[in-house]
């Protein structure tokens, strides 16, 4: 079988996609768990600042470059009363959060995590509550982040130390508004008119600002597309994105399936832009809208552990729930879902990774201790650092398979981004197969004079490999073992594996 396994691709740099907007490597943090309070967030900690952020913390994020966070929720925006997180801390208001059934400290609100954001070289994207509250809030918090001075709002935030305005770019109009689970749950029409209502009075305020609208909490959901349909028939004109959340699970325990799931996300986003076009069609509109993908991830080794906690412990402070531990199969379909991003990078302009810290994270601590990287960490760092610049279309041939739920998935999945300011190429790979290294020549004579840098590989024989504070069992090794001939890169990706290939030309790093 090993002999019949071979992978062929051809690139080429005017068979292009799109410029990759660095936003697709977003994160997201909720108030929600351990995200922030013993996350970001930890007075006590040894590597506490003078506002009680952890550096170490810090230090991780920095090193993702992760460019904009999704903040402050999530299913718990929906019921957030975002006055309660300004002003002196001694006066805040302890809140029950209905969405997590935990309790709300307001110890860190707007002002704490925009100082926050801007330590971790990242920018924020602002969620409105259109659950329990509406227009009144929204354009309110607003005024006070981004107006200047001179108004009631404005001038309250310098009352409140911070003089100049935040200048918040991205605005989420409420959050998966159409799942039954969602305090303030509407239907596609209420949801229409309230969000397209909010939306005209904060461009009044702010005429600069990016406006996401809500679309489908998932490509199961009864309602999808239908929802996003009925969205756009109201909103339109007044947002630049619509959203999509996936999250993906393997609790059939069958790992080629699981590593077939990204052809799931693809097939979203193709139907989610067609919605957008036909609307477009509709309105006889010269208008694109784009896509943000601001919640994805895997999600399941938590779920059974949060329902008993949720239920027998509520109301506590940041209770340990969402702490999904990751292994390496789960890191593999990150990584074919961050090259599924990519492919879609004409559309899918922003994307969040669900979420940053502890909660269903790339990064995780203790409390009053370390921090480490679990094992999804890695392709969401390589695709952030070496993943900007012009997402290349190659012609590839791979061999496929059938799985449970999929037909013809590819063993090869690939991304190519070609960084013509850095004078660099990147190929993104994944063999999907479980048992078999794959053989893969690259014809690359389109890039000459390019040279092989280096080619990092991440695997491990055992799918259930993990990592913890203690051992990293998986993590990623530099190789040497590629050759780069004439124009064509000759190589094999080793079994159930994932890979980045650099090459640079003369002026490439």
């Amino acid at each position: 079988m090993a002999n019949q396994l071979k992978a062929r691709m051809t690139v080429d740099k005017e068979y292009s996609i799109a410029q990759v907007d660095p936003r697709i490597y977003g994160s997201f943090i909720e108030h929600l768990g351990r995200a922030v309070y013993g996350g970001i967030y930890e007075s006590t900690h040894p590597s506490a600042d003078e506002l009680g952020f952890r550096q170490d913390v810090i230090e991780l994020v920095k090193e993702l470059q992760v460019p904009v966070v999704r903040y402050p929720g999530g299913n718990m925006v929906s019921c957030y009363n975002w006055e309660d997180g300004v002003g002196p801390r001694e006066n805040r208001p302890r809140r029950l959060d209905l969405a997590w059934r935990s309790m709300e400290s307001n110890e860190v609100g707007t002002n704490e995590f925009m100082t926050w954001a801007k330590k971790a070289n990242a920018e924020v994207m602002m969620a409105v509550n259109l659950g329990t509250r509406g227009i009144d809030a929204a354009r309110n918090l607003l005024e006070y982040c981004n107006h200047p001075e001179g108004s009631y709002w404005s001038d309250l935030r310098i009352q409140h130390g911070y003089k100049d305005p935040h200048k918040i770019k991205m605005w989420c109009l409420g959050n998966e508004m159409d799942g039954p689970w969602q305090i303030g749950h509407k239907t596609a029409e209420e949801y229409g008119r309230l969000a397209v209502e909010t939306a005209k009075a904060m461009r009044i305020v702010d005429p600069g600002i990016e406006l996401i609208a809500c679309g489908s909490s998932n490509s199961k959901m009864p309602t999808f597309p239908q929802w996003e349909a009925t969205t756009l028939e109201h909103t339109y004109d007044a947002v630049d994105y619509i959203s999509l959340h996936q999250y993906y699970d393997n609790y059939e325990d069958n790992s080629a399936n699981f590593l077939a799931k990204s052809l799931d996300m693809d097939n979203f986003i193709h139907t989610i832009v067609s919605t957008c076009d036909y609307i477009k069609s509709k309105n006889r509109s010269k208008k694109k809208i784009n896509l943000c993908f601001d919640e994805w991830n895997v999600w399941y080794h938590s779920k059974e552990q949060d329902k008993q906690w949720i239920r027998r412990e509520p109301w506590q402070t940041a209770p340990p729930i969402l702490e999904d531990h990751y292994n390496h199969e789960d890191a593999l379909l990150v990584g074919c879902i961050l090259i599924t991003l990519l492919k879609h990078a004409d559309r899918v302009k922003v994307a969040c990774i669900a979420q940053l810290v502890n909660v269903i994270a790339p990064i995780m601590t203790e409390n009053n201790g370390r921090a480490w990287k679990q094992t999804i960490f890695y392709p969401y760092l390589h695709t952030s650092i070496y993943g900007r610049g012009i997402v290349l279309k190659p012609i590839v041939s791979s061999p496929k398979y059938d799985s449970i739920d999929y037909t013809d998935v590819p063993y090869l999945e690939t991304a190519v981004v070609w960084n013509e300011d850095t004078d660099e190429l990147t190929i993104f790979a994944v063999n999907r197969h479980l048992q078999e290294k794959l053989p893969l020549e690259c014809d690359l004579r389109h890039f000459t004079g390019y040279r092989l840098v280096e080619h990092i590989v991440m695997q491990n024989d055992d799918l259930k490999a993990a990592n913890t504070a203690d051992v990293e069992n998986v993590k990623p090794v530099s190789y040497t073992n590629s050759q780069f001939r004439d124009g064509v890169l000759v190589t094999e990706l080793a079994h159930q594996s994932w890979n980045v290939i650099r090459l640079a030309g003369c002026n490439g790093r």
